[in-house]
Order: structure tokens, then sequence, then C-alpha cells
């Protein structure tokens, strides 16, 4: 009888072996095909673009824009027409989320968040403050950041350099003609010796700019007399205390200044001195003169560049792009009430006739 059991209890364990090796030999493929098959899944999701939508779904692109005034608006103007020439229309193969955050950075950096959050396929910042806000929220993602209207992207800390951005961001930069900008002044006022610059301390576009234009100065025979501020609090005393003692306010790309620029352009006229601006919009609203930036356009270099990366090209592998012209722009209502002639050089120059502020 025990020998019975022990011959069966073998019989059992022997039994028992062969159905785990048959069970291990059975699941076996299966587990090396589902392997295979996610491998394979992996390597397609590789091979495709990363900002290519399910089928009838659109790509989701953030736009933030840091401030309200006509030089940005343009630019995002200008996107649109880019991303639509390049195949990229709004409401049909694309989601454009506009967002204005109303020139403060703590808007902007919130704004920035969410879209990162949400996933977008692609966030563009309309100048410095809101794309460093984009950049840092999409730091450790991988969505494609584009800038539009930067100054100074590498003082900015938005790449390494406008050759070879080096991390998931480029875009376009609105560097301004300063050369230019001083040859139109001493031809509009052959005898100044002061020109004023009001900029915001914290605008890393605004020092460099200024850095530039001190350099440049001396050729002209001007003395730079600069006065920084750090909000729009400080503007009207510090643009009140730089019109008593120049002879005219040249006007960067600051968004701070250019957001009060009605300010500025007060305390100049109490001082009887013209303000130069560094685009149209400005001649429009009150400056004297410019040696414009066209922000339509740069608007639609940006766009373009943002469809090549929409198409699967890496954002830190395309060169920031400067913007290609400028060109003189004038005020006439302005150029009378300071009983100045156009000289003959700038006759060619475009007119605006917006009365003066």
């Amino acid at each position: 009888m025990k020998k019975a059991f022990k011959i069966g209890s073998v019989v059992l364990s022997v039994l028992l072996t062969a159905a785990m090796f048959t069970a291990c030999a059975s699941t076996a493929p299966a587990a090396s095909s589902s392997s295979a098959a996610s491998e394979a899944s992996a390597a397609s999701s590789e091979a495709a673009s990363p900002a290519q939508p399910a089928a009838g779904e659109k790509l989701k692109i953030g736009v933030i824009q840091y401030a309200t005034h006509p030089s940005l608006d343009n630019c995002y103007t200008g996107f649109v027409k880019g991303l639509e020439e390049a195949g990229f229309k709004n409401g049909e193969n694309i989601e454009i989320d506009f967002q204005n955050a109303m020139a403060q950075m703590e808007t902007s950096d919130q704004i920035a968040k969410t879209m990162a959050s949400k996933g977008y396929n692609l966030i563009m910042g309309i100048a410095t403050p809101s794309a460093v806000s984009a950049f840092s929220a999409t730091r450790g993602t991988d969505i494609p950041v584009v800038f539009c209207a930067v100054s100074d992207p590498v003082a900015a800390g938005l790449v390494k350099s406008t050759e070879a951005p080096g991390a998931n961001c480029t875009g376009t930069s609105d560097v301004l003609n300063l050369d230019a900008q001083l040859k139109l002044i001493r031809a509009l006022q052959p005898n100044a010796k002061k020109v004023g610059i009001l900029y915001t301390t914290s605008e890393a576009n605004s020092v460099s700019q200024l850095a530039e234009i001190k350099k440049l100065a001396p050729t002209y025979n001007f003395e730079i007399v600069e006065q920084g501020v750090q909000s729009a609090s400080d503007i009207p005393q510090s643009a009140a205390s730089l019109a008593a003692k120049v002879d005219c306010i040249n006007n960067f790309t600051d968004n701070n200044v250019v957001e009060n620029l009605s300010v500025l352009l007060q305390q100049a006229k109490a001082n009887n001195i013209p303000v130069y601006g560094s685009e149209i919009e400005q001649v429009k609203n009150g400056c004297l003169a410019a040696e414009s930036i066209d922000y339509v356009a740069l608007g639609s270099q940006t766009g373009k560049m943002a469809a090549r990366i929409l198409k699967g090209e890496k954002a830190e592998t395309i060169a920031v792009e400067k913007v290609k012209d400028t060109k003189p722009v004038v005020n006439t209502a302005v150029l009378d009430s300071f009983k100045i002639t156009l000289p003959e050089a700038y006759k060619s120059a475009e007119q605006v006739t917006t009365t003066a502020k």
C-alpha cells in the first residue's frame, strides 16, 4: 500500500512538472508577441512626427501675448498669416488658444503653465517676458516653443546662440537698426546733442539695446542720457526728469515703456522735445519718426518657422531669424508741430498724418 502510494506520488509529481513546462512553453510566445508588438508600436510612434494629430483632430497651438499694444498685435496677425501660408489654418487643421497676459508676468507664467499641462503641440510667446514664461513652463517636456519680437534671445536665456539654439526653442528677433535710427535723428535734429533713453532695467532686450546705442552714439556726435525704471509707476516721474535734460528721447521696443507711451509723450511735449519710436505704430501714436520694423512681416516669419516644427523639424536645429527689413517712417503732424523740415534724404520715407498727442 505504501509502495503503491509512493509510485502514485511519483507519477503525480512527474505529471505536474510536465504540465508546468507545457504551460510555460505555451505562454512564452504570447509574451514575446506582445513585447514585439509594443516595440513595433513604439518604433512607429518615434518615426512619426510627434506633432501629427490623430485623424480628425487638430494640432493645439498656444499663443501668449505679453501686452496689448499695436506692434505686438501685429505680430499675432502676421503669425496666423504665416501659418496659413504654410498650410496650417486655424479652425481647420490647427486650433489656436490665444491669451493676453496684460503686461503681468505672473499672469504670463500661469498661462504658460496651463498650456504646458494640457500638452499643447507648440507654444508661441510674443515679446520676451511671455517667451520666457513659455520656455520655463515647457522645461522637461517635449513641447516646442517659438518666440516673436525678442530682441536678444541669448541674453534672455532662450537660446545658447542664434545660429544653434540648443534647446527646444527658436523664433524671430526684432533687433533694432540703431545705426539707421541715430542717422535719422541726426538728419531731423542737426543741432541735437543729448538723446534720452527711458528703459526698464529688468528687460534684457532693453539693457542690450542700451549698450549698443551707447557704442554707436559717438559716431553721430550724440551723448546718451539713460534713465532706468522698474515698473509702470516709475514712468511719469522718470520721464519728466529725463525730458528736462535732453534734446529728444529715443524709444526702444521696451514693453513697459511702450505700454505707457502716452505718458512719455506727455512729458516730452511739456518740455518741447520730440520722441522717436522703433516702429510705425509708435509713430502713429505720436512719435516724430522711426527706422521702423514691420511687425506683421516679423510675425509671418515666425509663423512659417512654427509650421516647419509642426511638420517635424526640431526647434533646436532651426536658427533664430532676425527682422529682414526696416524703413523710415515720419509723422508729418508732429514734424510740423516742431517746425522741422523733412531732409531731402528722407523725402521718400513713409508718412503718417495722425494728430500729435
